[in-house]
């Protein structure tokens, strides 16, 4: 299997042929070859090999064959040789998303997100993005939006992508079995498709139970019962009630028990923090039994004592990503200061986006590091757990994740396609960037598109 560069061009030869620099097809170990197979994403066709006494790694393809093959443009792209006879060029990477009627947003927020995943790697693979209803299954095309090199977005038809990046926005569309069918039928043509579909929060401690990394999850109960949640308000003194589809910290509440003064419930209502006052549970649970329909759909969980400054708590997001040798890795590291009177540490609840170089500092003094390090490997120790028992491909993970006063870590929610808000922070920028070079190169990893030292 052999793996290198190459530049594409279209020649007006009519002969229906590859052509190809002689020292590109040494490095193909293609030099004796009469006959190739040329493949991009589902399309191939079938050629003969023509030699061109060239330097430089070039490929010249006839008119009909380019458009044949659907290529997206000319220029430069990885090229791969495995047994002498099959040539691919690409990969081609398709990000599924929702796609707009806009010609400068068409991908409407996610926009310049899917922009700058494009950018990655965009002088070696085929970039598109597209909807489910671009896919033609018959004609095994896709009618992609293409990011255009002068800025703005064309559509054009291409083949069916090597790899699939699962990024469609919407929880409720990805429950309905039309949108499983049409990811298994990917699936189905041996085309990899990595984050299936958004996590329940239930789903994730599932996952852990029995695991090695079941230590870092909370005490839970699902749908709690209101003797259940007694005894954890009891046991704890204060927990968390979360919806179990829920995101952005919306419909949290944190409840306290102090056994001489009562319950407490604090929440978010209307752009406002609320604290109430209840001298007993009955009267608690008529207010989360109006709020909250009987508690169905919530996650009852232990509340922990995390680190604080100026007496506000402190959580980190953990953005997780396999790299190219399907390893997972910790590509950046958001801490997070709750506002004052807040229940989540959210920045759109007053939250406040920080190092976490900077805040360990402050707590830990000169056993930051320490403390860090230990984070980041049980981080790595709950992603390797959840991706053996998860019976999809993962390639991207958003840990919330605690450190308790004793230097506990805690894991409080798992997401299956995390948002990227901890990037806006200027020193956060280079992770970043490398969390979308792990993307890309762990799309090379599933296409497959590796030499044989790499395989």
């Amino acid at each position: 299997m052999s793996l290198t560069t190459c530049t594409i061009h279209v020649t007006p030869r009519q002969e229906r042929a590859l052509y190809v620099t002689s020292e590109l097809a040494k490095s193909l170990k293609i030099s004796k070859t009469r006959h190739v197979t040329l493949k991009l994403g589902s399309k191939s066709v079938a050629l003969g090999l023509k030699l061109l006494k060239k330097s430089g790694n070039h490929v010249y393809l006839p008119g009909p064959v380019y458009t044949q093959l659907r290529i997206p443009r000319v220029g430069t792209s990885l090229i791969l040789c495995n047994d002498g006879k099959e040539i691919r060029l690409g990969p081609m990477i398709g990000i599924l998303t929702s796609v707009t009627s806009s010609s400068s947003a068409p991908f409407g927020s996610r926009t310049e997100f899917i922009r700058q995943f494009m950018r990655v790697g965009a002088d070696k693979a085929f970039y598109f993005a597209f909807s489910p209803k671009d896919v033609n299954w018959t004609q095994a095309t896709v009618t992609a939006t293409i990011p255009r090199s002068e800025g703005g977005w064309v559509k054009k038809v291409v083949p069916l992508p090597d790899v699939v990046y699962n990024r469609l926005p919407s929880r409720s569309a990805e429950k309905l079995a039309s949108m499983n069918a049409f990811k298994q039928r990917f699936i189905r043509r041996g085309i990899p498709l990595f984050n299936w579909e958004f996590f329940e929060k239930w789903d994730v401690y599932n996952l852990l139970e029995g695991t090695s990394a079941s230590k870092y999850v909370p005490e839970s109960r699902i749908n709690p019962s209101e003797v259940q949640l007694k005894e954890l308000l009891e046991k704890h003194k204060f927990i968390y009630l979360k919806p179990t589809g829920g995101s952005l910290g919306i419909g949290i509440y944190r409840l306290t028990y102090n056994p001489k003064r009562g319950y407490y419930a604090r929440f978010r209502r209307s752009r406002g923090n609320v604290l109430l006052r209840f001298s007993k549970f009955d009267s608690l649970l008529k207010l989360l039994n109006r709020q909250s329909r009987n508690l169905r759909g919530y996650v009852a969980q232990q509340g922990i004592r995390l680190i604080e400054i100026d007496s506000c708590p402190i959580d980190f997001r953990f953005h997780m990503t396999k790299n190219g040798s399907n390893q997972w890795v910790v590509a950046a590291i958001g801490a997070k200061k709750a506002g004052k009177g807040s229940v989540t540490t959210h920045v759109r609840t007053g939250g406040q986006l920080m190092t976490p170089e900077q805040v360990l500092r402050q707590i830990f003094g000169s056993r930051a590091e320490s403390v860090l390090t230990q984070a980041k490997e049980s981080a790595i120790e709950l992603a390797e757990e959840i991706d053996k028992n998860y019976h999809h491909t993962l390639g991207e993970l958003g840990f919330d994740i605690g450190i308790d006063q004793n230097e506990h870590v805690w894991m409080f929610e798992a997401n299956s396609k995390p948002g990227r808000s901890i990037f806006k922070h200027p020193a956060l920028k280079d992770q970043g960037r490398a969390s979308l070079q792990n993307i890309y190169d762990y799309c090379l990893f599933l296409s497959r598109f590796r030499s044989r030292r790499d395989s």
